[in-house]
């Protein structure tokens, strides 16, 4: 079992910032890659970014490809999400994840995942 609890969301202006945090407990050590993903309200879920365990292999999505960046601080269990240049489309529940491996995480094939927290951002 895996508990992922997320932190950091809120609202902001377009062109503003926000770093979303996750905190993992449980038995991690079976997932290689642990990152976000993102719903907004009629829009398909979206992986948004990931980490390998070591942190030394990230993936980003497209769309946020320049505007964000994904960690992580093992000794304290933590992923975070940091977002800037934020855009109204950004806008959408964030959940970390934990996922088997790369191609997993690219299915959508999350093993477990947080309560989310809320991201929106106004024009």
């Amino acid at each position: 079992q895996v508990y992922l609890v997320e932190s950091g969301g809120g609202s902001v202006q377009a062109g503003g910032s926000l770093t979303l945090s996750c905190t993992a407990s449980g038995y991690t050590a079976s997932y290689n890659f642990m990152g976000w993903f993102r719903q907004a309200p009629g829009k398909e879920r979206e992986g948004v970014a990931a980490i390998s365990t070591n942190g030394g292999s990230t993936e980003l999505a497209d769309s946020v490809k320049g505007r964000f960046t994904i960690s992580r601080d093992n000794a304290k269990n933590k992923v975070y999400l940091q977002m800037n240049s934020l855009k109204p489309e950004d806008t959408g529940m964030y959940n970390c994840a934990v996922a088997g491996g790369l191609l997993a995480w690219r299915r959508g094939d999350f093993a477990y995942w947080g309560q989310g927290t809320q991201v929106t951002v106004s024009a």
